[in-house]
């Protein structure tokens, strides 16, 4: 395997869920010379690629879908907050995870809509009609999570996303 296959492969080893452009802009290779490496990696089988919201997320095999479905949705940052208030307070009503997290209802709907629709996230209603948001599987996902820590640059590009959202909101 090449150095430059080399040095991707390990980004994608270390940093699960990365996605295309992460790649080209930490490690400063053209494009299309990552594009061409990836290629090689996925006909290999050495490293797998998860498509979710507009971007493609790459994981070496080891991750079962359920795993790649979290790490993906945990490289967003709202998403992230709000797993990790679930997971820090346990089961909340949407409101207290709204506030909490900082977002509006409609932002929060939008991240807990696909959380749920992936199994990660469980939305109860009581006999009254009140939601309960809560992890599906809390110690599953506590562990998991230690294997990703945010880049500065992804905190950015997610706060710029979080602030338009609010601007339509409001």
């Amino acid at each position: 395997m090449s150095d430059t296959r080399t040095q991707i492969y390990q980004r994608i080893e270390n940093e699960p869920g990365i996605h295309f452009n992460a790649l080209v802009r930490e490690l400063e290779f053209a494009p299309g010379q990552v594009q061409h490496h990836i290629k090689r990696l996925l006909r290999s089988e050495r490293v797998i690629k998860e498509p979710r919201d507009g971007r493609t997320h790459y994981f070496v095999p080891t991750f079962e879908p359920w795993e790649r479905c979290l790490l993906t949705r945990y490289r967003r940052e709202t998403s992230r907050d709000i797993l990790l208030y679930l997971l820090s307070e346990g089961p909340s009503t949407p409101t207290a995870v709204s506030e909490s997290v900082g977002i509006a209802r409609s932002t929060l709907s939008w991240h807990t809509d696909r959380l749920v629709a992936d199994e990660i996230v469980e939305k109860e209603r009581d006999i009254r009609g009140h939601v309960t948001l809560s992890l599906s599987d809390p110690e599953r996902t506590a562990a998991l999570l230690e294997a990703v820590t945010p880049r500065p640059t992804e905190r950015a590009t997610d706060r710029f996303t979080r602030l338009f959202d609010g601007l339509l909101d409001g």
